[in-house]
């Protein structure tokens, strides 16, 4: 049987679209694909799809300009429309989980069932008590929609609708593999939205997306220095590992930007807190950053202080063959920690579960 073909994974994120291709063979996974296009600040605010024509002119610039003939793509949403929860059943079986879903999940999320697409999965099963845990994802329906009908009016087929959490564990698992026994944190920091999915013994027990990003260091920076918002996003990326070697970096953005990345280190510090608190788990082992916030200087160091325990950059690409002579090297070692959504995306096919 022929092996189905990778989706184009295609991260909608708030500031920016990244496609990326990957192709899987015998000989592994090589990056076929990667190109990144900017889009302007409110086009995307709070996982909801504000200006739909600028996206779809810059997903269809995109496909055009890497000639790309493939149309099924893999997207993702995040933020408050999705629901994540772990959750403990009487044991059954498949058939009669796919039964009575619908009503268990009624006592577990905020919306109206009618209103969301549910999806599920058997974590595990306990039969000495008679139990078993599921995960329960539920995404409002108007905000899956709202993406998927983008990505055909951009000329895509959507052929899978993930979560963010999840393609980051899809991306960790296929450039690390999960260690056993261990639990580690993948946090993917993005323009507008803090996405959390920890990882204990290769299965995710916790998720959470805290409405926050790099968009708090340029609101700040405005506001702190009373400059416009196109000037305070060049001292923001001034302030990230020089940008412009020439542009001179006032001392009170560095003072702004460790204020802000002290305020978001707190809010990850409490979701960990409470996910240690409520479960059983022991302590966290690493904490990986992605996104593009992620590489904010000061803040994976001042995670690391917040939390104890080591941080560092993930690297999507790092089971990943890319021929230097189709990519700039130096740039894709530059953008590495913005590709995970993404890669996560691109490693799903149609059909999968």
């Amino acid at each position: 049987m022929a092996r189905r073909k990778n989706a184009l994974g295609l991260d909608i994120g708030s500031s920016s679209v990244k496609l990326v291709q990957l192709r899987e063979s015998k000989k592994g996974i090589e990056l076929a694909n990667f190109s990144m296009a900017p889009l302007p600040t409110e086009a995307i605010v709070d996982g909801a799809v504000m200006n739909a024509s600028v996206v779809v002119e810059t997903i269809q610039g995109m496909v055009a300009a890497q000639k790309l003939k493939q149309k099924e793509c893999a997207v993702a949403i995040s933020g408050h429309s999705v629901i994540n929860r772990k959750i403990s059943l009487p044991a059954m079986t498949q058939e009669e989980l796919d039964e009575s879903i619908k009503w268990e999940a009624e006592q577990y999320i905020p919306f109206d069932v009618n209103d969301v697409y549910l999806d599920y999965q058997i974590l595990q099963s306990r039969p000495e008590q008679g139990q078993m845990d599921v995960l329960l994802v539920a995404a409002k329906k108007e905000i899956v929609d709202e993406y998927a009908g983008v990505v055909r009016e951009a000329g895509l087929v959507p052929v899978v609708v993930d979560v963010d959490a999840f393609t980051l564990y899809n991306c960790f698992e296929a450039s690390y593999g999960f260690p056993p026994g261990e639990t580690v944190v993948l946090i993917d920091i993005g323009a507008g939205t803090i996405t959390i999915n920890v990882v204990s013994n290769g299965v995710s027990t916790f998720t959470r997306d805290i409405s926050m990003g790099g968009n708090q260091y340029t609101e700040e920076i405005q506001k702190q220095l009373n400059v416009s918002y196109d000037e305070a996003e060049a001292y923001k990326r001034g302030g990230e590992a020089g940008v412009d070697a020439d542009s001179v970096v006032p001392q009170e953005v560095e003072q702004v930007m460790s204020a802000v990345s002290e305020s978001m280190a707190s809010e990850i510090h409490r979701s960990l807190d409470f996910y240690l608190a409520t479960s059983s788990e022991g302590r966290v082992s690493r904490v990986y950053l992605s996104g593009g916030t992620a590489k904010v200087p000061s803040l994976a160091r001042t995670i690391e202080d917040k939390v104890g325990v080591a941080v560092e950059l993930i690297d999507p690409f790092r089971n990943i063959q890319i021929d230097g002579k189709v990519f700039n090297l130096d740039y894709i070692n530059e953008i590495r920690p913005l590709a995970a959504v993404a890669v996560g995306l691109g490693l799903r096919r149609a059909g999968d579960k």
